[in-house]
């Protein structure tokens, strides 16, 4: 069977919940920068446009860490595929992400982070499943809470595709 896509977050939806948070980043860290560190490859899209309406100074890097492979359900491993370009001691740092469910990989991410010194480092990520939570990490700014239904779009990927849609879709169709 072939898979379908059905939209669960228009384009217009995600537009205006990223200007929210964008604005709110921005109060939050009034009179300071903030580094902005993407989680490849699903935080790219998101991570470009928000920080194109954060309004103090932004510093941006990227990793890729993970734990899925080319199925819709984490594989329990986490690993980094790509380190940071720079070093983050003293700043501010706000970690980037497109998806947090079970919770693993970002919670193995941010105390690798904190061993190297940040002033502070906090989460964004444009969508929660927080009914798959098994590791509990503090989520900062929220895009959208969704159910558990394996989505894709704005970065978010089935087996490398799906990638570029402009608004968040449920996978129909998979086992």
């Amino acid at each position: 069977m072939s898979e379908t896509i059905r939209v669960l977050i228009s384009e217009e939806e995600i537009e205006e919940r990223v200007q929210a948070l964008g604005k709110q980043i921005s109060e939050d860290y009034a009179g300071k920068q903030v580094h902005l560190i993407c989680i490849l490859k699903g935080g790219a899209f998101f991570m470009c446009e928000l920080a194109k309406r954060i309004t103090v100074p932004v510093s941006m890097d990227f990793m890729s860490v993970g734990s899925y492979g080319d199925g819709t359900a984490s594989s329990g491993v986490v690993r980094i595929a790509k380190d940071l370009d720079e070093a983050i001691e003293g700043k501010d740092v706000l970690i980037v992400e497109d998806i947090i469910d079970s919770g693993r990989t970002l919670y193995y991410l941010i105390d690798v982070l904190k061993h190297r010194k940040p002033n502070s480092v906090r989460l964004c990520t444009l969508l929660d499943k927080p009914d798959r939570r098994v590791k509990d990490v503090k989520v900062d700014y929220v895009g959208f809470a969704i159910p558990d239904e394996f989505v894709v779009g704005y970065g978010l990927d089935y087996a490398q595709k799906y990638r570029n849609l402009p608004y968040i879709g449920v996978v129909e169709g998979v086992e």
